[in-house]
C-alpha cells in the first residue's frame, strides 16, 4: 500500500491535475492585472442563507442561550423525547 503525504500524491488519488504556476501567482500580478479571479463567484444555498438570517435575528434571547449551555455543561439538560417529537410534527406539518 503506497500512503503519500503531500499535495501531489492527494491530486493524483482524486485524478486532479495540478494548477499551472501562473495561476498561482501573489496577490497584485494576475488579480491586479484582470487574471483568472475576476471570474469567481460565491453563492449561498437557501439553507445557509436561513442560517444567516436566523443568526442575525433579534430575537435570540441570550439569557436562555447561557442558561441552556451551562445546564448542558453540567450534564443536566433534560427534554422530554414526547416534547421533541411533538414540535417535529409540528413543523412538519407547518411547512417550516
Amino acid at each position: 500500500m503506497d500512503i503519500r503525504n503531500s499535495m501531489d500524491g492527494l491530486r493524483s488519488l482524486l485524478g486532479v491535475n495540478p494548477a499551472p504556476p501562473q495561476a498561482l501567482q501573489p496577490k497584485g500580478s494576475a488579480a491586479a492585472t484582470g487574471g483568472a479571479f475576476d471570474t469567481d463567484r460565491a453563492t449561498l444555498s437557501n439553507a445557509a442563507n436561513e442560517v444567516s438570517q436566523a443568526m442575525s435575528d433579534a430575537g435570540v434571547r441570550p439569557e436562555k442561550v447561557a442558561e441552556i449551555q451551562s445546564a448542558l455543561a453540567a450534564g443536566t439538560y433534560d427534554v422530554s423525547a414526547s416534547a421533541v417529537a411533538s414540535k417535529l410534527v409540528d413543523a412538519m406539518l407547518s411547512g417550516e
